[in-house]
């Protein structure tokens, strides 16, 4: 009874998945499901159910602005890392509410900058991992500064 409803319209967002390209679960049993056609991250619990959804850059076309996810290595996972492959950014978000609080990146070709960044890993020590795709075809990793988000 659900049709796609494309990214950027007036209409109401689709209740299915469109084109799920991350998926993360934390160490408190919610799972973060990556919608990338839909511009958004829907968290559910483990057993199914819908808890919220957070949407992002929702005029974006193509391919849309959620590609990937991992948490931040401190206890609570307070953050939650997104690539965005199509805007070509990564945004660090606040777990508990997905506000947007800081961004590394843009599109470029050159160190630091992406083309396409289509995965991301982050490490113990807070170290991110990003990974390109098309004629990019690169990794490139980010060190915090200042220990990182605290």
């Amino acid at each position: 009874p659900w049709k796609y409803t494309p990214a950027g319209t007036d209409q109401p967002p689709s209740k299915q998945f469109q084109t799920v390209t991350g998926v993360a679960v934390s160490n408190d049993g919610l799972v973060y499901v990556a919608d990338r056609s839909n511009n958004r991250i829907q968290v559910f619990k483990r057993d199914g159910t819908f808890v919220t959804e957070w949407f992002y850059e929702k005029g974006t076309l193509g391919n849309g602005a959620t590609w990937d996810l991992d948490f931040w290595p401190d206890a609570k996972q307070t953050y939650l890392i997104n690539a965005d492959g199509e805007n070509n950014v990564l945004r660090l978000l606040r777990r508990s509410d997905g506000a947007v609080v800081g961004t590394i990146g843009r599109s470029g070709r050159y160190a630091g900058q992406f083309h396409w960044v289509h995965t991301i890993a982050v490490d113990s020590k807070g170290n991110i991992y990003t990974g390109e795709v098309d004629n990019a075809n690169r990794v490139q990793k980010f060190r915090p500064t200042n220990g990182g988000p605290k």
